[in-house]
C-alpha cells in the first residue's frame, strides 16, 4: 500500500483545485501537483463534506465511529 500524502500537501491541492481559474481542469492540477486525477477528486469531496457544502460523515465522525469499533 502506498503511503499516504501529508495532511498539508492534501490541503494545499485542494486549495489550489478551489481556487483554479474556469478554463484549468482537475486532472491539470493533480498532473502538476504529481497525484492521480481520481485522488484528487475524492479529497475534494472529502474536504466539501468536512466543510459542510456536501451531506455525510466528517473525517473526524468517521475516525470516531472507527475507533469506537
Amino acid at each position: 500500500m502506498p503511503k499516504p500524502y501529508p495532511r498539508e500537501f492534501r490541503d494545499d491541492v485542494v486549495r489550489v483545485a478551489w481556487n483554479r481559474e474556469p478554463r484549468v481542469t482537475v486532472e491539470k492540477i493533480a498532473t502538476d501537483f504529481g497525484v492521480h486525477p481520481m485522488t484528487l477528486r475524492k479529497w475534494l469531496q472529502r474536504a466539501a463534506v468536512d466543510d459542510g457544502f456536501k451531506p455525510g460523515l466528517s473525517g473526524t465522525e468517521s475516525a470516531e465511529l472507527r475507533e469506537a469499533r
